[in-house]
């Protein structure tokens, strides 16, 4: 007997089998008599790991990806959106990319320190430093943690740029330091809105932030005078595409610059987890969600190569550019991608003794 969790996104807390890990399982006549006798799941607790890395910046040389170097605060996600690409993650850890990657976190409280070491390196280059591109800057526990404000002062201190993807309006607290450095051409945000349906982000986002407080979010960001753009990531076939104009229009009547947008990807145990999803909240039109998303990945659930990736291939994927192209022109939003500065930047100073 299956039990869905409230509140959680993946159905299931199915390991991965990828690095030759074990598969834990239960006796399947354990979990019908569990079933019978507990009833529905308890609630899943959320439980913090403090990480020590040695550094903070990620690298990368994508050529799908506008940026070279990135921060991630947490490792796992409380969001809990069940299409998140960084679930696989969780499986270096062997913790499962289901229910573990939404409930079993890890953060990184050395970050700002890690950070202010990396940019007084002899020789550092300066380039806009990317927040949200694995798991969500502002997700629930950086109220109590304060690790992306921490990182944030630093980059603000040095005249730093920084870009921001987030689907929470957690990121208004930081605003007296976002609107300085937008002042002076270093800071942008994008907020993603992915449905306006509060039933279908209540299954497809469970702890993100209400559809509506996002785009009221988006206004206030671009009122303050912060560079601000909405994603439409994940745009999903026969669940979400049909939205794609209308929240267009809520994101320009919002004050929002322009917009992009991802169709689904399902890489390594993601595939998997989606699919025990759509069994669950959209029986009715599972088999066409993955029949659709297999015609725009070359028929697999996912395509991992560059230049296709991001874009989506065949007739179903050039026909969501098209009317995308089409609302962005209408609304207002398919001005130019911004360019943050960097000649500002300056090393900060005493970064050793703030590591020890």
């Amino acid at each position: 007997m299956s039990k869905t969790r409230a509140m959680r996104g993946a159905t299931v807390n199915r390991e991965s089998t990828r690095f030759g890990l074990a598969v834990r399982e239960a006796d399947g006549d354990w979990l019908d008599a569990q079933g019978a006798i507990d009833g529905d799941a308890a609630p899943l607790r959320t439980t913090v790991t403090v990480e020590t890395p040695r550094t903070i910046l990620a690298r990368n040389t994508s050529p799908d990806i506008p940026f070279d170097r990135s921060i991630n605060p947490y490792r796992g996600c409380e969001h809990g959106c069940v299409y998140c690409f960084a679930r696989p993650t969780h499986a270096f850890h062997d913790l499962s990319p289901g229910l573990d990657f939404e409930s079993r976190l890890f953060a990184k409280p050395t970050a700002p320190a890690l950070l202010r070491a990396e940019l007084s390196k002899r020789g550092y280059v300066c380039q806009p430093i990317a927040f949200g591109t694995n798991t969500d800057p502002y997700q629930p526990i950086e109220r109590d943690w304060a690790i992306t404000r921490g990182c944030l002062e630093v980059l603000a201190e040095v005249d730093h740029p920084v870009t921001i993807t987030t689907k929470s309006d957690r990121v208004l607290r930081d605003i007296d330091l976002l609107a300085p450095m937008a002042a002076k051409g270093l800071a942008a945000v994008m907020v993603s809105v992915t449905s306006l349906d509060p039933r279908i982000a209540m299954t497809l986002e469970p702890r993100a932030p209400h559809p509506e407080r996002r785009l009221k979010a988006v206004a206030a960001l671009a009122a303050a005078g912060i560079p601000t753009f909405v994603s439409i990531s994940p745009v999903i076939p026969a669940i979400t595409d049909h939205e794609v104009e209308h929240i267009l229009e809520r994101a320009a009547e919002a004050g929002a610059r322009a917009a992009f947008f991802i169709p689904v990807r399902l890489p390594h145990e993601v595939a998997p987890l989606f699919r025990a999803w759509l069994d669950t909240h959209f029986p009715d039109r599972a088999g066409k969600v993955m029949a659709t998303i297999q015609s725009l990945r070359g028929g697999r659930d996912n395509d991992p190569n560059f230049g296709t990736r991001m874009q989506g291939q065949g007739p179903w994927a050039e026909l969501l550019r098209t009317r995308f192209r089409i609302a962005c022109r209408k609304y207002g939003l398919d001005g130019e991608r911004l360019t943050l500065r960097t000649d500002l930047f300056r090393a900060p100073t005493g970064a050793q003794g703030e590591l020890f």
